[in-house]
């Protein structure tokens, strides 16, 4: 059907450009020299804006409308596909070029200061910056909201969770703040009556690179579309044929880097996992953030620390640092030392019974920087009082572990955060229901994962976003996003 074929082939090659710029961002956060930001700013601040042009061609909306007409033609797949397509067109033609190219220069503004900033907890340099990008932000929320009919701030959290909305998210969180803070407590004083031996570094960046490339084999990742590298903040890029991960070292503490690793990988099998047949077209990408989330911690929290697991990485961390007489990697204080949980400052160091609190945290104060209800000045003084609240910490005056520590919001990425406690809210539901067929324990400690990633691909990696989120977990697990299952997971292994 000559619409539908002008259409795929249209989106395919904007996919080439897309891809060009990940590649251009990953290495703009770890191997381009500082001299090279403002013309790396300038040369994808083009690209964006370009991309935004062909996204936004005139004939797309002839061609949609066409397909309009013909829609008893299409088989489902088709129908779908052409349901994404047409997604990704709205939401990019309801954005004015002026405004696309504004948000990718005083993102990379934001961004590029930010990271000297943060080292030199400098609030104040931060926030001038940051106003910038929350002022166009604002812009972007309510060109949006209007042209959806929703509120501000769901029309960001829409661009990463299809069809969820604040209100849901209020009452998932709601949920979780009336049970979490006090098993967070109940965790804590338990584990102190068995604290574990802490192994001691140092542990070079080269045995550490090392054994997280060996872990990243053992999980499955494709070597030969992928790499891993160094970044001041971990994060998983590129593209399914050439994924990039990254992570940071602490030559005192390994774990750190191991565990992003793992998280990484969870993402980065996801994007190598989608189906060949639809690459390059929206249908064929990633379902939604929480969707891609929760592989990340299906990784990291189900399988990396549960005892089966830990006992295999325990081995391997022996050899990697020489350690085969150290009681601090006897198998069973090691799993405590991967399961330690303890309240602390940073997001992304955070175990998986504080990490919601972390989240929880950052989506109010985003939420009401959208509204409108505060606004940048006020997140200090908003970030210590949730911090004692939820994790009984004070960040007053400590910048660079308070609300300067992370890079989403220098870039505009509101509607984000949230994303990642839906996301193991996802892991924890399908974990369960995967332990109902499979028998993952026994699966782990006979080294041969592939029947639990063959159980992810089927149900999650090959449907990509051929269906709703709601539709997958249903199809998956039985039932939509049940955060019981979450409760059930935390109090079964910590309490």
């Amino acid at each position: 059907m000559e619409p539908l074929n002008k259409l795929e082939a249209h989106f395919k090659r904007l996919s080439h450009f897309q891809h060009l710029a990940a590649i251009c961002g990953w290495d703009q956060a770890t191997m381009m020299p500082d001299g090279g930001n403002t013309a790396r700013a300038d040369a994808m601040a083009e690209l964006a804006l370009y991309c935004h042009q062909q996204l936004t061609q005139p004939e797309l909306s002839d061609w949609l409308a066409e397909l309009d007409e013909k829609a008893n033609q299409l088989t489902v797949t088709q129908q779908t596909s052409v349901a994404e397509m047409r997604r990704e067109w709205q939401q990019a033609s309801v954005l004015p070029d002026t405004l696309v190219k504004a948000k990718s220069l005083a993102g990379a503004k934001c961004e590029h200061a930010w990271r000297q900033q943060r080292q030199d907890n400098d609030w104040a340099g931060f926030a001038k910056n940051l106003k910038e990008v929350v002022a166009l932000a604002r812009e972007e929320a309510h060109i949006r909201a209007d042209q959806k009919a929703c509120a501000p701030y769901d029309a960001l959290l829409d661009l990463y969770e299809p069809g969820m909305t604040a209100d849901r998210v209020d009452k998932v969180f709601g949920a979780l703040k009336a049970w979490l803070p006090e098993t967070i407590q109940a965790v804590v004083d338990k584990q102190a009556q068995q604290p574990p031996l802490m192994p001691k570094g140092p542990f070079t960046q080269a045995q550490q690179k090392a054994l997280g490339e060996q872990v990243m084999q053992q999980l499955g990742f494709n070597f030969e579309h992928g790499r891993l590298d160094v970044s001041t903040h971990p994060f998983c890029g590129g593209v399914p044929t050439d994924v990039r991960i990254t992570t940071r070292y602490d030559e005192q503490d390994f774990t750190s880097a191991l565990m992003g690793v793992i998280h990484e990988t969870g993402h980065a099998r996801y994007e190598q996992g989608l189906p060949k047949d639809l690459a390059g077209l929206p249908v064929g990408q990633a379902r939604s953030m929480g969707v891609h989330e929760s592989q990340s911690l299906f990784f990291e929290m189900q399988l990396a620390r549960s005892e089966a697991f830990a006992t295999l990485m325990c081995q391997r961390a022996k050899h990697a640092f020489n350690r085969q007489d150290d009681p601090a990697f006897h198998v069973d204080n090691f799993h405590r030392v991967l399961t330690q949980v303890e309240p602390g400052y940073i997001r992304v160091d955070a175990d998986e019974v504080t990490y919601p609190a972390h989240i929880m945290l950052r989506y109010d104060i985003e939420r009401d920087l959208i509204s409108g209800n505060m606004e940048v000045d006020h997140i200090p003084d908003r970030w210590d009082h949730a911090m004692q609240q939820y994790l009984g910490l004070s960040t007053a005056g400590n910048f660079k572990n308070g609300c300067m520590q992370d890079i989403h919001w220098t870039d505009g990425s509101f509607g984000y955060f949230p994303t990642y406690t839906l996301g193991a809210l996802y892991a924890a539901q399908l974990m369960q229901a995967m332990r109902q067929q499979l028998d993952v324990d026994g699966i782990i400690a006979s080294g041969n994962l592939s029947p639990i990633f063959a159980w992810l691909s089927e149900h999650i990696w090959q449907r990509a976003s051929t269906t709703s989120t709601d539709h997958l977990l249903k199809d998956a697990t039985g039932e939509t996003l049940n955060p019981a299952h979450f409760r059930e997971y935390i109090q079964g292994r910590y309490l």
